[in-house]
């Protein structure tokens, strides 16, 4: 027998299988760790697999290139399991099917079992916490995710101080247990115009303000965001629902911009000509646009508006920042910050809401410019509308990224990359990699075969959990999203190796957890493949050829990034000539440009023709003066004629 940390007793073959994988019945295979234990299993028989006992390390940025250890490859039969090493000791589930859900995809085997194991039970909605088998400590509540019964509320920044408008307001969750946090105040157009004003007010100084000055500001907020950079990260993953380690990642990948918004003095300098014609010399300025604003996603609530209002700010703008309504914190944090650093009161401020708030920025004359990050459809929703109304308009939109590997990949490698870039921060990032191409039936077989033990390794926790590669989806309807387009591809005809549905944590029976999920035989017919998931979801498109895997890519809607994985030079200079994507990996899997290079997809992934950060950056936010001079001498010998001719520099 076994002793739990609260005193009662477990058969010690319970204890024993730590890497054991049970699967039997119908949805949702679980697999047992170290005492820890999964949600709802129900799914089709199937063999054990054994995995390496070497964890694999989890990722700690955005954009990680370092390597995942993976289990060495073993033989499996076709699964359908979702591998979750979970908190608590408690495992109490019927693997029988025959309660509801999806329809079970057909096993190889043809006996059917059922398994039942009922030990320690701890009340449904806690946030109790239990050591691991073996230590006798007690229990413990994990206080970093408990709600208040309390619901916060959420305010605008305005004018360098919280403003509580009247009116509707949003509920904001936590996504590890499923229950509402806080309330968000959803702004109208008198809100907005609030900010205009006090904007008005303060942009012409700040524009006027020399470049070197501006960047001090710049350097103060990045000293002052990486000395809060714990705090920040526990706020951004208590909102997303991403774990701590990839919220510390989502911040730093934002402040490299604010590096490179240091800089700006340089980035602002002009042209010059001298002597371009007789006594004439011609030279160029930037200026900044007045007030312009950022309309940002969910998924990056740190990184991306310190991509857009880094540079922005830098380039002596005023900048009003529309942040998701469902994690709407931490950009008000960091416009607080922002103004501890020295900033003037009026050229950051935060302005929450909804469409109404969208529209009002759109068609507000004094905004002369828009940044956007979101879906496909509402980027083109805007960037219509925005320059209908005469504005510059930059607007990126969904992915369907592409991993392309070619036969003499290193598989090792790729399976550890895939593991990262499909199912990292639950596949909520428009750069995930959520299809791979494998070359030939040979290369998609062998890649199997290691990939699902790779899945079966991931850890899914709760977004404080430090061994936790991924956390919970944003919200319900999200979750719901996701397993809509799972069963979509199933029925379309997609064999579903792994299915992530299902998926309880226990303590957080009502927390918006997806198990990884995965896909082979997917075709580029079905509309699951042909549409964003943005899921911990990877499907698996085998091409027959080369030029095949380019195609694939090349074809689809999105444009946003593609990665190649490859020993041979030559195809790798070829395929990056060839597609026609707007960011591409070389043995990189997320292809992120750094920050003094310039971000941006094609296609439906982005609408206008300046990307993101680094120069493009600078010119987006900036318009560019062109002065022609030429001084008087006192000479007046020239004919009067020539007065009247086009001037020429010859």
């Amino acid at each position: 027998m076994m002793t739990t940390s609260l005193g009662r007793s477990l058969p010690r073959w319970i204890a024993t299988m730590s890497h054991t994988v049970v699967g039997c019945g119908m949805r949702a295979p679980v697999k047992v760790s170290h005492g820890r234990t999964v949600g709802r299993p129900k799914l089709s028989n199937r063999r054990l697999v054994q995995p390496s006992a070497a964890p694999i390390p989890r990722f700690g940025s955005v954009c990680d290139d370092s390597v995942w250890r993976v289990p060495k490859p073993t033989s499996a039969s076709t699964v359908r399991f979702i591998s979750a090493p979970l908190t608590g000791a408690m495992i109490a589930r019927s693997f029988a099917s025959g309660d509801g859900g999806a329809a079970p995809i057909s096993s190889r085997h043809e006996s059917k079992a059922a398994f039942r194991i009922a030990t320690l039970l701890i009340p449904l909605g806690s946030n109790w916490h239990l050591p691991p088998p073996g230590s006798r400590g007690a229990a413990i509540p994990n206080h970093h995710i408990r709600t208040s019964p309390m619901l916060r509320d959420i305010d605008h920044f305005i004018g360098g101080a919280s403003f509580a408008s009247d009116g509707r307001e949003g509920d904001v969750f936590d996504p590890n247990q499923g229950s509402v946090q806080a309330r968000v105040r959803l702004g109208t157009a008198a809100d907005l115009q609030r900010a205009i004003d006090a904007a008005n007010a303060a942009q012409p100084d700040w524009a006027a303000t020399n470049p070197q000055r501006r960047a001090r500001v710049m350097f103060n907020f990045k000293t002052l965001v990486e000395a809060r950079i714990d705090e920040l990260a526990e706020l951004l993953s208590s909102e997303h629902g991403k774990v701590v380690a990839d919220s510390k990642g989502d911040i730093q990948r934002g402040l490299e911009v604010i590096e490179f918004s240091c800089g700006i003095p340089h980035a602002l300098k002009g042209e010059y000509t001298a002597g371009a014609g007789p006594g004439i010399d011609v030279y160029s300025m930037r200026q900044p646009l007045g007030i312009v604003a950022g309309i940002t996603p969910f998924n990056f609530p740190a990184m991306i508006p310190m991509w857009m209002f880094g540079v922005a700010i830098a380039c002596g703008n005023a900048f009003i920042l529309k942040p998701s309504e469902r994690d709407p914190s931490v950009p008000v944090r960091l416009a607080e910050l922002m103004t501890e650093a020295g900033l003037p009161d009026g050229i950051l401020q935060v302005i929450h809401g909804d469409k109404e708030m969208v529209d009002a920025i759109l068609n507000h004359d004094d905004v002369r410019a828009i940044s956007f990050v979101g879906s496909s459809d509402i980027a083109h929703y805007i960037y219509s509308r925005g320059t209908a109304n005469g504005k510059r308009v930059q607007a990126f939109g969904g992915a369907k990224n592409h991993g392309i590997v070619m036969p003499d990949a290193d598989l090792d490698q790729v399976v550890n990359d895939l593991a990262g870039a499909a199912f990292g921060s639950a596949g909520e990032r428009c750069m995930a990699l959520p299809v791979v191409v494998p070359v030939g039936d040979q290369t998609a077989d062998a890649l199997r075969e290691k990939l699902i033990p790779a899945i079966a390794a991931l850890r899914v926790g709760v977004s404080t959990d430090a061994d936790a590669h991924y956390g919970p989806v944003v919200n319900a309807a999200h979750k719901s999203r996701i397993e809509d387009y799972i069963q979509m591809c199933a029925d379309e005809g997609g064999e579903l190796v792994v299915d992530g549905r299902g998926f309880m944590l226990q303590g957080h029976e009502r927390g918006f957890f997806i198990g990884p999920t995965f896909f082979d035989h997917v075709k580029p017919g079905f509309r699951s493949y042909q549409e964003e998931i943005f899921g911990p979801v990877l499907q698996m498109v085998r091409a027959d050829s080369f030029d095949e895997a380019v195609r694939l890519p090349s074809e689809h809607q999105y444009g946003n990034g593609v990665a190649i994985f490859t020993r041979n030079g030559h195809a790798a200079r070829e395929f990056a000539a060839r597609v026609n994507v707007g960011m591409v990996g070389v043995n990189v899997p997320i292809p992120v440009p750094v920050a003094y290079h310039s971000f941006g997809g094609w296609k439906r992934s982005g609408f206008g023709d300046i990307n993101q950060h680094g120069m493009e950056g600078v010119r987006f936010w900036t318009k560019t003066k062109t002065v022609t001079q030429r001084w008087p001498d006192g000479f007046a010998e020239a004919p009067n004629k020539d007065a009247f001719v086009i001037p020429t520099m010859g």
